[in-house]
């Protein structure tokens, strides 16, 4: 049995064409793996934020429950971040795009 190659137009595909940047973004909706995401960016751009001498000086940094939490070495720096705490929660949800993080705890 043979099977005719119907012929298709070409607007016929492009109805069927999404960018990938918006496929991709559909498919972390679909999934609900947006907000694991962005928390997943928000670890991996702590250096990139912060600057190479805090990141030094940083131990740990992980995310629950919107909630940041900074393990540093240093208790000047530790104690000079949790004056600007509120900066430091600005800058992090700048980078990410929207209010991922809603407390930043520093151990």
């Amino acid at each position: 049995m043979a099977f005719k190659k119907l012929p298709l137009s070409e607007n016929s595909r492009q109805s069927d064409i999404v960018p990938l940047k918006d496929g991709i973004k559909s498919l972390l909706r679909a999934y609900r793996l947006q907000g694991k995401l962005n928390e997943v960016v928000v670890v991996a751009s702590w250096e990139k934020v912060m600057g190479k001498a805090v990141a030094l000086k940083t131990q740990e940094v992980y995310v629950s429950n919107s909630k940041l939490f900074v393990r540093l070495s240093s208790a000047p720096l530790k104690h000079e971040l949790v004056m600007a705490k509120t900066r430091v929660l600005e800058i992090i949800n700048a980078e990410v795009g929207e209010e991922v993080i809603k407390e930043v705890v520093f151990l």
